[in-house]
């Protein structure tokens, strides 16, 4: 568990740096990267807007263009394991609140847990 633990903070960080800078993808590493976070930011990517669109569902009184960068994509990564069923949803939610807390804030961590919860309430996938 801890591999892929260590795994999901490298596509978060692929992907941050993706959603800030605009830039495609695979400029933002070089040599080896673990093939799990490889693959878990790649589709995350690649599936942005339409795990957006899910974001903004759950979100009501926010959308997902209005969260910093850091909570947008845990939240995506997230709802992509979700929607996926990668994991157990317990872990999705446990590791997605846990990556707010250490890079976001308590109030983000909230946010992710509130987000992700609604979507196991509601179904997990569309």
């Amino acid at each position: 568990m801890a591999g892929r633990r260590a795994a999901r903070r490298t596509a978060l960080f692929l992907l941050y740096q993706w959603d800030l800078t605009g830039k495609p993808l695979a400029s933002l590493y070089a040599g080896e990267i673990d093939p799990f976070a490889l693959e878990t930011a790649r589709a995350v990517s690649e599936r942005a807007a339409e795990l957006d669109r899910r974001l903004n569902e759950v979100l009501e009184d926010w959308t997902a263009d209005r969260l910093g960068a850091l909570e947008r994509n845990i939240l995506r990564i997230a709802v992509y394991e979700l929607e996926g069923d990668t994991v157990p949803y317990e872990v999705a939610i446990n590791e997605a609140v846990e990556l707010a807390k250490r890079y976001t804030t308590d109030e983000a961590a909230r946010l992710v847990n509130g987000a992700l919860g609604k979507i196991v309430r509601e179904g997990g996938s569309e």
